[in-house]
């Protein structure tokens, strides 16, 4: 187990010193700690309206990348010193962005505007535009369905940038692998990584770039989720050589790949579980029907897990 600089009793003596000294209800607050861990900070206040944030020194910019996410209405609650006594101090988050924590403590952090239920399939246009071309939200929530991400699991993203946002906030204690082959994607990826404030994701330039870290100092992938290219031969083995009961989610507009997926399957050792095919319209404001592209989503597994 990940050990914390934060005892339980420490984190009780900061609930007893927060709820002395603001109203909150201590039945809905969400305690996080980002000490030393790669926890994701702004969507936890995104979608939850009290949290109590435990962390250590060296965040010298962490209001100001919540200001860029919009969370300036937020209302923080701390103290001057690392042990819950004293005079507690009551700022707005716009007041507090040229600070930065240099000490080990713990603060409250209020958000009246949060999201309080977190909604799969997010619009399009939350995303960094960059050189992405992203698919309908109702796809996407249809693929975070297929994909059925635990809180700490570790997953590969081959070409799928928003879908490697919405798992890396499902998957909060897990790891996202971001494999983006294009600079300008990595690019992209980076960007939206800024806007989410989202610290549990790692750009890979490839596939053998992943197989080449893991045995150091990553975790192993328990599932991939490919946007299929001539490159999917390839990606399939070297993820196997990773985990040889890594799970897949394929995503195809090519009907030539997707006829090549059977054989694929086959030769290296995997039988198909699910085949989707997704299609969606939209009725414009002329009541004009407007099609979006109509993927096939094909699950798959290897024999041997069985």
């Amino acid at each position: 187990m990940e050990q914390s600089m934060f005892t339980n009793e420490a984190i009780l003596s900061w609930l007893q010193y927060f709820s002395s000294n603001v109203e909150i209800n201590l039945a809905k607050l969400k305690i996080l700690d980002i000490t030393g861990k790669n926890k994701n900070l702004i969507p936890a206040i995104m979608s939850n309206r009290a949290v109590l944030v435990f962390t250590d020194a060296g965040h010298p910019d962490i209001f100001y990348e919540m200001w860029n996410s919009e969370l300036g209405d937020c209302d923080i609650w701390y103290n001057e010193g690392s042990d819950p006594s004293g005079e507690i101090k009551h700022d707005k988050l716009s007041c507090m962005i040229d600070r930065g924590i240099n000490a080990s403590a713990a603060m409250l952090i209020l958000n009246p505007n949060a999201v309080t239920n977190y909604h799969i399939g997010m619009e399009n246009n939350r995303f960094s535009s960059g050189s992405v071309r992203y698919c309908c939200r109702e796809v996407r929530a249809i693929i975070m369905n297929k994909l059925n991400l635990g809180y700490r699991d570790n997953i590969c993203i081959i070409s799928g940038e928003s879908i490697a946002v919405e798992s890396a906030m499902i998957a909060a204690e897990g790891r996202v692998f971001a494999v983006e082959y294009d600079t300008k994607d990595r690019n992209t990826m980076k960007e939206n990584i800024e806007k989410f404030g989202l610290n549990n994701v790692t750009i890979i330039e490839s596939v053998e770039s992943l197989q080449d870290s893991i045995p150091d100092k990553l975790p192993v992938p328990d599932i991939a989720f490919i946007v299929a290219s001539q490159r999917i031969g390839s990606e399939i083995k070297s993820l196997l050589a990773i985990n040889p009961d890594i799970d897949f989610v394929i995503y195809t507009l090519d009907f030539e790949i997707l006829t090549l997926l059977p054989a694929l399957f086959r030769e290296n050792g995997l039988e198909r579980t699910e085949a989707i095919h997704i299609e969606v319209s939209r009725v414009n404001s002329k009541n004009l029907t407007e099609p979006f592209p109509a993927p096939w989503l094909i699950s798959c597994r290897s024999v041997k897990g069985e």
